[in-house]
C-alpha cells in the first residue's frame, strides 16, 4: 500500500513538473515573439539592443502604423489571459506579470493620447536622434549606407512626428508654454550651412581601415547629401513648426491633470514610474516627512561648519563662493572621473558580482547642454565596442558645484546606473524584454540609494560634499513635493521654483530647469525617492531578520540580481533570500 501510495505521488508530481515545463516553454515561445514585433516596429530600439538587421530604417508612427501596434499588443494581452500563473515557475510568473503590465501602458498610453506630446522640456525623439551617431556600428560598407539610409529617412519620420503633434494642439496635449523658453536650440543647433559642422558627421571624419579606399570618397559624398538633404532638412521642418504652430499654440496651463482626462494621465504615470499603487495625496505626504527629516540633517552640518547665518544664507554662500566651482571644463571632469576611479576600488566590498563592461566620463553634448539636467548614465549599445558614458554638464560651470559630484557620480555611474544596467545586460536567464528593461521606480531608486551608500564607502568626508549629498536627497524630496503640487493642487512654477530654491544649494539655473522637467514630465520625478525609501526598507528588514549573518554583497546582488523590476517584486525576491538565509 504504501509503495502505492508513493508511486502515485511521485507520477503526480512527475506530471505536474510537466506541466510546469509545458507552460513555461509556452510562456517563452510568446516573449519570443512579441520580443520580434517589438524591434521590428522599432527599429532604433532593435539597432539598441545589438538586431541590426532593421539598421538602415527609422519606425513609422503613422495612424494606421499606430492601430497595428494596439492590436498587436491587445492580442499578446489576450493570450497572456490565457496562462496559468499557478503552473509556472516563479520567474515566469514575474515575467508573465510585467510584459502584461508593459502591453497594458501601452494600451493606457494610446488612448489617452500621450504619444502627442513626443518631447518635454528636458529630451525627446530629436534630441534621441542626435545621438545616432554614437548608436551605430560603423565597420563595414553597408554599416555606412545604413547609416544614410537613415539620415534620409529622417525628414519622414519627424514629418509624421508633427502630425501627431498637430493632434495634441487641437485636443489640448501640448508640453506647457511656460517651460519652453529658449527651447528651440534643442532643434535650431542641426540646422547648420555646413554638414562638417554637423554632429551626424561625424563617423565620416576617420573612416575605418575596414573601408575599402574605392569606397570611401562615394561614402563621403552620399554622406554629405544625406546630412543636408536628411538631417538638416528634418530638423529645420521641425524648427518651422515649433516657432510657427506649436510654440505660439501651446498650452498656458501646467498641471497634468489639465490635460484632456488628465487626472486619469498623471494617475497613470505615478503608477507607471513608481511601479506602486499608490495616490498622488499620500505621495505629497512623504514628501512633506521626508523633507522635514532631512532639513535637521542639513542644519546640522551648517553648525559643524561654524557657519554664522540663517540656512538662506547657507545656500547664497555656497552658490556664490568661487571655491566650490570649477574654472574649466577639464577640471570638473577631471574631478568627476576622479571621484568615479575612486568608487570602483570600493566595488568589491559591496558586491558579489561585478559587470564586465566599462565606463568613461564625458560632457552633456553641447547642443542639449543648455536645458539639460547636471547629468546622466548613456547606455552602450548592444553588442558594441563602446563603453557605457557618464555624461557631465560642463555648461555655464557657475551653476556646477564641487559639492554636489560626489553624489552625482554616485548616481549615474557607479554604484548608481551603470553596473546597475551592465549587471542586467548579463543576465543571460531572463527574456530579452528584461534585460533591456528599465523600470524608474527600481533604476531611480537604486541611484539614490547608491548616492547614500557612499557614505559606507567613505566618500563625503569634507561636509561641504556630504552637504551636497543632504542636498541631493532633499532635492528628490522635494520632488514629492513639488510634482504632486503642480500636477494635482495648483501649484505655479514660481511657487515650485520657491519651495526648491529655499530647501536645496541647487543652483538657480539647474533648480528652474529641474522644474520644467517635472511639469513637462509628470510623475517621473516621484521615482527617485519612492524607490530609495522601498531599498532601504528591505536592506533594513533583512539586517533585522539576519543579524550577523546579514552580508551587504549578497543583499546587494539579490537586489540586481533580476534585471529592473516592480518594486512589489523586489520585496518578495529579499523576502525569499531573508528565507533561504534563515534556513
Amino acid at each position: 500500500m504504501k509503495k502505492a501510495v508513493f508511486l502515485c505521488s511521485f507520477l503526480l508530481l512527475a506530471l505536474a513538473g510537466a506541466a510546469v515545463a509545458d507552460e513555461g516553454a509556452r510562456l517563452k515561445d510568446l516573449f519570443a515573439r512579441e520580443w520580434e514585433v517589438r524591434l521590428r516596429e522599432n527599429p532604433l530600439a532593435a539597432t539598441s539592443v545589438g538586431r541590426h538587421e532593421y539598421d538602415a530604417l527609422l519606425p513609422s508612427v503613422r495612424p494606421e502604423d499606430r492601430a497595428r501596434r494596439l492590436e498587436s499588443d491587445r492580442k499578446f494581452l489576450a493570450e497572456l489571459a490565457t496562462f496559468d500563473a499557478a503552473q509556472l515557475s516563479p520567474e515566469d510568473q514575474v515575467s508573465l506579470a510585467m510584459l502584461r503590465r508593459e502591453l497594458e501602458d501601452n494600451v493606457a498610453d494610446d488612448a489617452l493620447g500621450t504619444w502627442q506630446m513626443p518631447f518635454n522640456a528636458d529630451s525627446g525623439f530629436h534630441s534621441s536622434f542626435a545621438m545616432l551617431p554614437d548608436g551605430m556600428p560603423f565597420a563595414t560598407v553597408k554599416d555606412y549606407e545604413n547609416y544614410i539610409s537613415r539620415l534620409r529617412a529622417w525628414p519622414r519620420y519627424a514629418g509624421e512626428v508633427i502630425e501627431e503633434m498637430r493632434i495634441g494642439i487641437q485636443r489640448g496635449m501640448t508640453v506647457p508654454k511656460e517651460t519652453l523658453t529658449g527651447y528651440e536650440t534643442t532643434f535650431s543647433a542641426h540646422v547648420v550651412d555646413d554638414p562638417e559642422k554637423s554632429v551626424f558627421w561625424a563617423p565620416f571624419t576617420k573612416l575605418p581601415p575596414t573601408i575599402p579606399e574605392a569606397a570611401r570618397e562615394r561614402l563621403r559624398q552620399e554622406g554629405r547629401q544625406a546630412v543636408v538633404e536628411g538631417a538638416v532638412a528634418g530638423y529645420r521642418t521641425l524648427l518651422d513648426f515649433y516657432l510657427k504652430e506649436y510654440y505660439p499654440k501651446a498650452r498656458t496651463t501646467l498641471a497634468a491633470s489639465e490635460l484632456p482626462n488628465g487626472r486619469a494621465v498623471y494617475a497613470h504615470e505615478v503608477r507607471r514610474f513608481t511601479t506602486l499603487d499608490v495616490t498622488p495625496e499620500a505621495v505629497h505626504r512623504i514628501g512633506l516627512s521626508e523633507v522635514a527629516r532631512i532639513r535637521k540633517e542639513m542644519d546640522e552640518v551648517i553648525r559643524q561648519v561654524g557657519f554664522q547665518g540663517d540656512f538662506a544664507a547657507f545656500l547664497q554662500f555656497l552658490r556664490t563662493d568661487p571655491r566650490f566651482y570649477a574654472k574649466t571644463p577639464e577640471q570638473l571632469l577631471e574631478r568627476a572621473a576622479w571621484i568615479a576611479k575612486t568608487m570602483d576600488g570600493k566595488l568589491p566590498a559591496l558586491f558579489g558580482h561585478l559587470p564586465r563592461l566599462p565606463y568613461t566620463v564625458e560632457p552633456v553634448p553641447d547642443h542639449i547642454a543648455p536645458k539639460y539636467t547636471g547629468g546622466r548614465y548613456v547606455d552602450a549599445p548592444e553588442g558594441s565596442t563602446q563603453p557605457g558614458i557618464y555624461w557631465v554638464n560642463t555648461y555655464r560651470l557657475e551653476t556646477r558645484p564641487f559639492y554636489n559630484l560626489e553624489s552625482l557620480t554616485l548616481h549615474e555611474a557607479v554604484p548608481g546606473h551603470h553596473l546597475q544596467n551592465a549587471v542586467a545586460r548579463e543576465l543571460d536567464n531572463l527574456p530579452e524584454f528584461r534585460r533591456f528593461a528599465y523600470l524608474s521606480g527600481f533604476g531611480e531608486g537604486w541611484g539614490l540609494y547608491s548616492e547614500w551608500l557612499g557614505l559606507e564607502a567613505g566618500f563625503y568626508k569634507d561636509p561641504y560634499s556630504n552637504f551636497g549629498r543632504l542636498t541631493y536627497e532633499m532635492w528628490r524630496a522635494c520632488r514629492l513635493v513639488v510634482d504632486t503640487g503642480l500636477h494635482t493642487m495648483g501649484w505655479t512654477r514660481k511657487q515650485a521654483i520657491d519651495y526648491m530654491a529655499s530647501n536645496t544649494a541647487l543652483s538657480l539655473h539647474e533648480v528652474e530647469t529641474e522644474i520644467d522637467r517635472y511639469i513637462s514630465w509628470p510623475g517621473q520625478a516621484l521615482s527617485y525617492k519612492m524607490g530609495e525609501i522601498k531599498i532601504k526598507e528591505l536592506r533594513r528588514r533583512a539586517e533585522q531578520a539576519l543579524g550577523e549573518r546579514f552580508d551587504v554583497r549578497a543583499f546587494h546582488d539579490v537586489v540586481l540580481g533580476s534585471g529592473s523590476i516592480p518594486l512589489s517584486v523586489l520585496e518578495q525576491n529579499v523576502d525569499r533570500w531573508i528565507a533561504r538565509q534563515k534556513g
